[in-house]
């Protein structure tokens, strides 16, 4: 594998781990760390912008979806979405920082976008879970590989 299609890869499977689809982002990651070919900069670099565009691309889904609530198609009943909208609005913005979360973290980054969370806080708070999340990844990921010797 070379060095591009290594980092477009996992730019591509972050990106959908961000989103609804049903993909992981993890174990690429760890098999690229611990593989000891790439730049763990790079790759959390890499990890992270596809990650964070991921969450965007979900709330431009939730600003964009919300218009149709009311229609009898529409994928979440009105009290789903009245519940979790009162669930956001007590626990706030700051719940965000839990977006790197499998399924959750979907949910609410869309959440955030039927709701109208501000840019700036969407992007600041997201950024920072989802980084944090692989930081502490790779640093578990580079501690084994160093404990073991390779």
């Amino acid at each position: 594998m070379t060095g591009l299609t290594a980092y477009l890869g996992l730019f591509l499977v972050a990106f959908g781990a961000a989103t609804v689809l049903p993909f992981q982002s993890e174990p690429l990651l760890v098999g690229l760390l611990a593989s000891g070919k790439f730049s763990t900069t790079w790759l959390l670099v890499v990890a992270s912008i596809g990650n964070v565009l991921g969450a965007v691309f979900n709330c431009v889904l939730g600003r964009f979806i919300d218009r149709f609530h009311d229609r009898s198609w529409f994928p979440v009943k009105a009290s789903s979405l009245d519940k979790a909208a009162g669930w956001y609005r007590r626990y706030g913005r700051w719940s965000l920082l839990l977006s790197w979360m499998p399924v959750f973290g979907d949910a609410l980054t869309v959440l955030a976008g039927v709701l109208r969370e501000p840019w700036w806080s969407f992007l600041l708070l997201v950024t920072v879970g989802k980084t944090v999340r692989y930081l502490v990844l790779a640093a578990a990921t580079l501690g084994t590989r160093a404990a073991i010797g390779i």
